[in-house]
């Protein structure tokens, strides 16, 4: 049994991947809006220091936006990536009500209650559901 535990446990790791990986790419989206923000409202920073117009040499806004974009096209595209592999392993299986709620759960993040509502079942049964799907799931 504690093997069982163990590979549903590598099973959830994997799937949750996905969930992560949107993660990195919000933080490097917020990070991007932030700079932007304190170049056009340098004034606007509360941390008690002197800060110049948003005059002047742009060369190091540039360039550090520049790296963040770059840094935010990678991770879109390992996103991407990690979401189309799991999807396709998610497709490989052949109950469908397993597929939707591996879908639902690490694709789209619903909470237990939320695909319980929207599939109709009880919270019971989607749990055991779950526990089926990442039986029959393979990495």
């Amino acid at each position: 049994m504690d093997q069982h535990k163990e590979e549903n446990e590598k099973k959830k790791e994997y799937l949750r991947r996905y969930h992560a990986a949107e993660l990195a790419e919000r933080e490097i989206r917020e990070e991007i809006d932030d700079l932007r923000m304190n170049k056009m409202f340098p004034a606007l920073i509360q941390d008690g220091m002197p800060h110049g117009s948003s005059s002047g040499d742009l060369s190091a806004y540039a360039a550090q936006l520049d790296e963040l974009l770059v840094e935010l096209k990678d991770q879109m595209e390992k996103r991407i990536r990690i979401r189309r592999e799991i999807t396709r392993k998610i497709e490989s299986m052949q109950d469908e009500t397993e597929k939707t709620v591996l879908r639902l759960r690490y694709i789209h993040w619903l909470k237990w209650e939320q695909i319980a509502e929207r599939m109709g079942y009880s919270l019971r049964n989607i749990t055991k559901i779950h526990g089926k799907a990442l039986a029959h799931f393979e990495i």
